[in-house]
């Protein structure tokens, strides 16, 4: 994809960039032939004011000079586009075309544009056979006002189409990306299923012997904990059939079977509220994204330090955060972290927090992110979930 995406973004900007230049190209010939066709209007204008009127003409010579004035006059009327105004020396509306002026304060309408009109264009100064000056002012026609747009619609045609195209591209990868995650969550929760089966059969057996109790008991724990990770794969990818669990006491259970498995130099810290907090979730899920988040905590304080474990109620939300006293995240990695793949560790595929996030996000509709966090004194993950 990123072979396809450069050369994919220069592509449209090239094509962008040149539609641009043409089109301002033609807005520009289009402009000077507006000019041109207003000052053929105005200095017909000028000749129809500076015609004498002639008594006893011949009869051919009036003819002619009847057919001038109607050229003139034809000349006059059709513009139908370009808007103009003209004034005498003082500034007095003498005349106007193609635009329409509201029945109250036209006069100052007309003054207001020719204000317009005057910061676009040098007004057209023509004289009269009294030597008198007229000025017309003009503005560009509609069409090449529209025209004008055209650059600026063309740039956002081609944006939206970029924008569409990555996030079609990117569908299409994160698509492909769950098929693959699904297919190894539930091959990998079908590769446990025989050895686990048969470990259950095993520890069942040395029951029967004559065999050290709490030793079968811990091997049982740790068989039992084998079956729950395959069922936790498994249900990757299925529908997670939710149930109204107490937070606190989905929290708690998580945390009796992480604090065994830690080192003693950690401690775990908790804070709920006294009522129960009443959420709708797949505990066994909701339990991996604990252990996960602990497993992470302990490895960014290097086996010793702090983890406080708080939940409190914000509005109609749930609240969690999970705080450490480790080596902190960089603010630019915030996001980074819940990417498959990253990791800091040498040891490791970096799938944890991929996997939390996809367990809050798609199995309880909440939201996890990166709350604070201050190199080299800890960093805070916050889970938000609706309550029930």
């Amino acid at each position: 994809m990123k072979t396809f995406r450069y050369p994919f973004i220069i592509s449209a900007f090239v094509i962008a960039i040149a539609s641009v230049w043409i089109t301002n190209a033609l807005v520009n010939e289009l402009k000077e032939e507006e000019r041109k066709k207003i000052e053929v209007w105005a200095e017909s204008l000028a000749l129809l004011m500076s015609q004498p009127e002639f008594e006893g003409l011949d009869k051919a010579v009036e003819d002619a000079f009847n057919r001038y004035k109607s050229h003139l006059l034809n000349i006059i009327q059709d513009n139908t586009t370009i808007p103009v105004i003209v004034t005498d020396e003082a500034g007095n509306v003498a005349d106007k075309k193609n635009i329409e002026a509201p029945e109250q304060n036209p006069d100052e309408y007309l003054k207001e544009k020719i204000k317009k009109f005057s910061n676009r264009h040098e007004p057209i100064v023509i004289k009269s056979i009294e030597d008198i000056k007229i000025y017309v002012y003009y503005d560009e026609s509609t069409v090449l006002k529209n025209l004008q747009l055209f650059p600026f619609v063309q740039l956002a045609v081609v944006f939206i189409f970029i924008a569409v195209s990555f996030l079609a591209l990117n569908s299409t990868k994160k698509a492909e990306q769950n098929r693959v995650w699904v297919g190894l969550s539930k091959e990998t929760a079908h590769q446990l299923g025989t050895p686990i089966s048969s470990l259950m059969a095993w520890v069942e057996y040395l029951k029967s012997k004559d065999m050290d109790s709490q030793l079968l008991t811990e091997i049982d724990k740790d068989v039992q904990r084998l079956k729950t990770v395959a069922e936790r794969f498994s249900k990757i990818g299925s529908s997670a059939n939710p149930e109204p669990v107490d937070l606190a006491e989905a929290i708690s259970r998580a945390i009796e079977y992480m604090g065994k498995r830690i080192s003693q130099k950690v401690s775990i810290q908790t804070h709920f509220p006294e009522e129960p907090v009443c959420i709708l979730m797949n505990e066994s899920l909701f339990g991996w994204v604990i252990e996960n988040l602990i497993k992470n905590a302990v490895d960014a304080m290097n086996g010793q330090g702090l983890i406080t474990i708080s939940a409190f109620v914000k509005g109609k939300k749930a609240v969690l955060d999970v705080s450490d006293t480790g080596k902190g995240i960089p603010k630019s990695r915030f996001d980074t972290v819940f990417q498959p793949g990253y990791t800091t560790k040498k040891r490791g595929w970096g799938l944890g927090l991929s996997l939390v996030r996809r367990i809050i996000e798609s199995y309880h509709d909440g939201k996890i992110f990166v709350y604070k966090s201050e190199t080299g004194k800890g960093t805070t993950f916050r889970i938000e979930l609706r309550m029930i």
